[in-house]
């Protein structure tokens, strides 16, 4: 099929900046995108050739969706999996295959499958509801603390929540979730492995990933990770593994923890590009972006080795700000030599939202680090609305 400068239609559900971030690699090789949001104000609505507003969890408007294009994929996983199998049914390709979003987009099922398929994995106990939860913890047949997750929608953080003591189940929405065995881990880190359909797989470096405390949410994404390599080797080997059997075509982010005797164990996966890998636009040969469009395309992978390090700042809306965003001293940076930012184009700003990222790239990962949390200080996701002073009558 001739992709380039052609009839040929890609389709992406979600129009969020993961979206936006590939459709700079489909503006590259003049290919046309169609994208369907629920929101008018869409990153994505800028970039792509066609734009369609409609909910992405309902049957007719994904389905219908899906019939205007020859390839769809998506860059969330919260979308009508029904639509996709009746669209993938009648000769539409998509990647990543719903059969395979079914296995993930469930934590619940996806802990199973790691169960099912020997992949190391924390213990856990799925449960219908909250209440089931709290009948297990009030009679002591649950070990505190646990880690518990909603086993569907959730996304940034949300979702999840470090259980100490019984009083922090209160307030949890009474829905399916998951129990977890808290792992005590050195390091956070994740590989993403990109695979197109003829079966080429490749596997970037090791990142490490640093939180932040409150939200659960990445703050930096530092690649190559400060592992040792035998460790390295291991968590790639393991992420292939996952790969192959979620026979997984397109990019695969496979989030894991380094234990304290450098043990890997399997966190969560998401079928998409991924925050892990953004810091690849600048510093690797080909970005995750690029190479998610070769894969679903089957196409030959780029390099995915990195050409300098590179680490990604999180650039989130701060506490205490709602409103119209205003990104304050980002034009310090833009003096800086190697560092890059990227707004996602999110007009309002809320606290912990993901409203862009910056890369630093430098041939020294130390001062690399030095000079990410250097931009973490400068800039300020705020609104232009004052923040109010409680004290103040």
């Amino acid at each position: 099929m001739n992709f380039f400068s052609s009839d040929f239609k890609l389709g992406i559900l979600g129009g969020g900046q993961l979206g936006k971030m590939l459709l700079f690699e489909t503006r590259k090789f003049d290919i046309q995108t169609y994208v369907l949001d629920p929101s008018d104000d869409a990153p994505c609505k800028i970039a792509c050739n066609k734009f369609i507003k409609g909910d992405i969890t309902d049957f007719d408007t994904v389905y219908n969706f899906g019939k205007q294009v020859n390839v769809l994929t998506f860059e969330i996983e919260l979308v009508n999996i029904d639509a996709l199998e009746k669209l993938e049914s009648e000769g539409v390709k998509i990647f990543p295959s719903p059969k395979t979003l079914r296995r993930i987009q469930n934590k619940g099922v996806q802990k199973d499958f790691y169960k099912n398929n020997k992949i190391p994995t924390a213990d856990y106990e799925k449960f219908s509801d909250l209440t089931a939860l709290k009948f297990k913890v009030e009679n002591n047949q649950i070990q505190l603390p646990f880690v518990w997750k909603c086993t569907q929608f959730g996304y940034d953080g949300n979702g999840v929540k470090i259980i100490r003591k019984y009083a922090d189940l209160e307030n949890l929405p009474n829905v399916e979730c998951i129990s977890e065995e808290m792992i005590p881990f050195k390091n956070e880190i994740a590989v993403i492995v990109c695979r197109n359909a003829s079966g080429e797989i490749r596997t970037y470096p090791v990142v490490e990933m640093e939180f932040h405390p409150e939200a659960n949410q990445v703050e930096y994404v530092i690649c190559p990770a400060r592992i040792d390599e035998k460790v390295a080797e291991k968590a790639r080997a393991i992420a292939l593994n996952v790969s192959i059997k979620f026979d997984h075509v397109g990019l695969l982010a496979v989030e894991m923890f380094q234990t304290q005797d450098d043990q890997i164990i399997v966190n969560e996966v998401a079928p998409r590009p991924h925050n892990s890998g953004h810091y690849s636009i600048e510093a690797s040969y080909t970005s995750q972006f690029e190479n998610h469009l070769r894969a679903i395309l089957n196409l030959p992978l780029g390099d995915t080795q990195s050409k300098l390090a590179g680490i990604m700042v999180n650039l989130s809306g701060e506490e205490g700000f709602t409103g119209s965003v205003v990104y304050e001293n980002l034009e310090q940076i833009l003096s800086w030599s190697g560092v890059t930012p990227h707004i996602y184009g999110k007009k309002e700003t809320r606290p912990f939202r993901k409203m862009g990222h910056v890369t630093i790239v430098h041939k020294d990962l130390n001062e690399a680090r030095i000079l990410a949390e250097k931009v973490k200080n400068t800039i300020r996701v705020i609104s232009n609305t004052p923040k109010l002073n409680p004290f103040k009558l």
